[in-house]
């Protein structure tokens, strides 16, 4: 609202008003996000923090909404991604097979160790 010239003063009380009646509600926009993020695109708990800090989320609020998204959750997403994934690398030896998923899952805020340990268990399954 700066940006288009309305006072501060007007400005404060239009967004505590929003709040009031239920507009504005970080705790709710970040659960939903997590959730859509999460499953839809299959982003670890990483990358999510990261995006609603982008977005302005309070560090409590997303700490509050990221736990809903568990251990088991990430590995279930890691694996689906690594699936997708793992036919296209079938010709590549398997050290470069290695390294590009587990920087694909990197990239997607997955820890460096369930990383390596989905990868493995694929690769291992699939030979």
């Amino acid at each position: 609202m700066a940006r288009r010239g309305v006072p501060d003063e007007v400005s404060e009380r239009v967004l505590d008003r929003f709040g009031e009646v239920g507009l504005i509600d970080d705790a709710a926009f970040a659960q939903a996000w997590v959730d859509s993020r999460h499953h839809g695109r299959g982003l670890g708990r990483r990358a999510l923090a990261a995006e609603l800090r982008r977005r302005g989320v309070d560090n409590d609020v997303a700490a509050e909404a990221l736990s809903a998204v568990s251990t088991d959750d990430e590995v279930v997403a890691a694996q689906a991604l690594v699936s997708r994934r793992l036919p296209g690398l079938a010709a590549l030896p398997k050290e470069v097979a290695t390294r590009r998923l587990v920087a694909m899952l990197g990239r997607k805020g997955f820890a460096p160790s369930l990383a390596y340990r989905v990868v493995a268990d694929a690769l291992a399954s699939r030979s």
